[in-house]
């Protein structure tokens, strides 16, 4: 796909054509920092350790760097492809370390495509609001979840617990408060840990 054609894509697939056609750094480096931290998450969340991660993403990059020109967005799209090739590498590596050991996804393989990059998402997004919401105290907490996982509404909830009313929607509030301002350190503190690694 000629880059004049690419211009109707999605922002992530425009760069690694780039990189396929000019072997553009800028648009290498772009690429890196768009994805890098999230690439690393979804290779911890397969299993690997910390160094590994930051391994398998440096494997990852490179072979986009090589192989740019087989990437077709009209097959995948480029969040798919990077984690594919993420998702591969770890298979390797853990292979190559245990080589006599059968992996999960030798038995049961992963759906792939949009179905793959849906669930990667609902993954991390899953990890981020359980660390968040453990960030709560438990009276909060509860009431969080009663409303948003149980379904519960304000005056079922203040019959359960045998709570006032006002005390439910006071405690839940404040949860949301809280939730938002955890939510905006979390951000700052992988902002910093960006800056930081790359």
């Amino acid at each position: 796909m000629s880059l004049k054609n690419a211009n109707n894509l999605r922002p992530l697939d425009q760069l690694i054509l780039r990189i396929a056609s000019d072997q553009d750094q800028q648009a290498f480096i772009q690429l890196f920092e768009e994805v890098g931290s999230k690439l690393k998450a979804y290779a911890m969340r397969c299993g690997a350790l910390d160094g590994e991660a930051e391994d398998i993403v440096q494997e990852c990059m490179l072979t986009v760097w090589r192989k740019a020109h087989q990437f077709n967005p009209k097959t995948a799209s480029a969040n798919t492809w990077l984690y594919t090739i993420v998702r591969n590498k770890r298979i390797d590596m853990a292979r190559k370390t245990k080589a006599d050991m059968v992996v999960s996804d030798d038995l049961w393989p992963e759906p792939e495509g949009e179905e793959l990059e849906l669930g990667i998402e609902r993954d991390l997004n899953g990890r981020i609001a359980r660390t968040l919401l453990y960030g709560l105290p438990d009276e909060q907490r509860q009431i969080v979840y009663k409303v948003y996982f149980e379904g519960k509404s304000h005056s079922e909830i203040a019959n359960e617990l045998d709570l006032p009313l006002g005390t439910i929607k006071s405690r839940l509030r404040l949860a949301m408060k809280k939730l938002d301002t955890l939510a905006q350190e979390q951000m700052t503190w992988l902002i910093i840990i960006l800056l930081m690694n790359y």
